[in-house]
């Protein structure tokens, strides 16, 4: 099928559709971020708490949203197919696998987590703070997961603002909460770290009642009636569903623990000055991350949506541009952390020895970011084909199987020392990013065929 949209067109499209899904992330990036600076302001041993764990609560959570977000393809699909009547069916099973994952993991926490809290060498107070923290935070789980349906429905129509708006207004609603609960204000009683937990969960909760009422009551969402003549359950669909979200959680979870296994790696072996260098260079990288990270999450939407109309060419237009301004933004990115490094670095420190530390990490990270550029937006575009094995495999391949073992011989053979894993990360990187872009290629050549 020819061209239906000229590039132009699909430019503004592709911003327009980008633009609010940055934001969100960016705004979920901040709720963690104050979870960890409100709590570092009441009491250190609180914040090695409520840090140890999100560095064992996001990786899960990713992994477990990211097969929840395979619904954001299929729906994608059916909404570029003009078959309206198959989108709702989809979202009700989702509600359903959102809630079996909610009890899992709730279960699993319970049964699991003081286990493997001890297993970790931790002071007696770091270790209760972790948990209630975690605690806190699982009774958020339902509406965490549920909402994620719902997002995966917003965005897969194209209405990437209205998630946008749903984060933006809580937000500032965890920050409020925060305070309260955190440090025991108007008459609430003072949780110290464990409060940051409670407070995400009771703002996971409004994130859903808001998302339920947006679905329900706005014109444009109303007429899918996703709250009525629910099915019982249909585990052929929910193996439909799961077909194409285990994949995508698999490769979320994969990429996102890799950093954890490298800053345990670095920890029995280099100073705490290293590693705290090493932390902030890595937390600095995850906030430019949120841009590739958007243009994945918005390509797979555009190219979904013109797979299920059969618009081959604008799908395949669509990945290469995706692909374009990652690398264009990626190569703003390279230019900011190679000139002002140093000025970065002092934001997350006033000691001039860990600004040195975290300066030079900063070179490696620079690096990182332009094969992340490639790789994530050909990972989103692949998910708009509905073809996400070669996403996970790629995954696991590139970060486990060559990035760490590669960056661990850097690290202990060579001079490089610490910043060795780095250049296993990125040789990692940068061999999934060529792998998948032939993939990518396969999978369009063979489509338009």
């Amino acid at each position: 099928m020819n061209t239906t949209i000229p590039i132009r067109e699909k430019s503004n499209r592709l911003m327009r559709i980008i633009g609010p899904i940055l934001m969100t992330q960016i705004a979920l990036y901040l709720m963690t971020f104050f979870d960890i600076v409100m709590t570092g302001r009441y009491d250190t041993a609180h914040l090695g708490g409520v840090s140890v764990g999100s560095s064992l609560w996001m990786p899960i959570y990713t992994g477990l949203a990211g097969i929840l977000s395979g619904l954001t393809p299929l729906i994608a699909h059916e909404y570029g197919a003009r078959k309206k009547q198959n989108i709702r069916p989809l979202v009700q099973q989702g509600l359903y696998i959102s809630i079996a994952l909610a009890l899992f993991i709730f279960g699993l926490i319970f049964l699991l987590l003081p286990s493997v809290i001890q297993m970790i060498d931790l002071e007696p107070l770091v270790r209760e703070v972790a948990m209630s923290y975690l605690i806190g935070m699982s009774l958020g789980l339902f509406p965490l997961f549920a909402y994620t349906v719902f997002r995966s429905f917003f965005d897969a129509l194209g209405a990437t603002r209205v998630s946008m708006f749903i984060i933006g207004l809580t937000a500032p609603i965890n920050i409020v909460l925060n305070y309260m609960l955190i440090y025991g204000k108007f008459g609430l009683p003072e949780l110290g770290g464990a409060g940051a937990g409670y407070a995400s969960g009771i703002t996971y909760w409004i994130v859903f009642f808001v998302a339920v009422a947006i679905a329900t009551w706005n014109r444009q969402f109303a007429s899918y009636r996703l709250l009525f003549n629910w099915p019982r359950i249909r585990f052929a669909e929910w193996g439909h569903i799961l077909k194409i979200g285990i994949p995508i959680g698999i490769a979320i979870f994969v990429e996102t623990s890799i950093f954890s296994a490298v800053t345990l790696l670095m920890s029995n072996a280099y100073s705490t000055e290293i590693i705290s260098a090493h932390q902030i260079a890595l937390n600095f990288t995850s906030f430019l991350y949120m841009m590739p990270l958007s243009i994945s999450f918005g390509v797979t939407i555009v190219v979904g949506q013109s797979v299920g109309a059969k618009a081959w060419q604008d799908a395949k237009e669509y990945s290469f541009l995706a692909v374009g301004v990652a690398l264009l933004f990626s190569l703003i990115s390279i230019m900011i952390l190679l000139t002002f490094r140093h000025s970065i670095a002092s934001i997350y420190t006033a000691d001039a020895q860990l600004i040195m530390l975290s300066a030079k990490f900063f070179i490696f990270s620079a690096f990182f970011q332009l094969s992340d550029a490639v790789l994530a937006p050909i990972q989103g575009a692949l998910r708009g084909y509905k073809d996400v094995n070669a996403t996970f495999i790629t995954a696991i391949i590139s970060f486990w199987v060559i990035g760490l073992p590669v960056g661990y011989v850097m690290a202990t053979y060579t001079s490089l020392g610490p910043y060795g894993y780095w250049v296993g990360l990125i040789t990692g990187l940068t061999l999934g990013a060529i792998g998948l872009f032939i993939r990518l290629r396969i999978v369009q050549r063979k489509i338009i065929a």
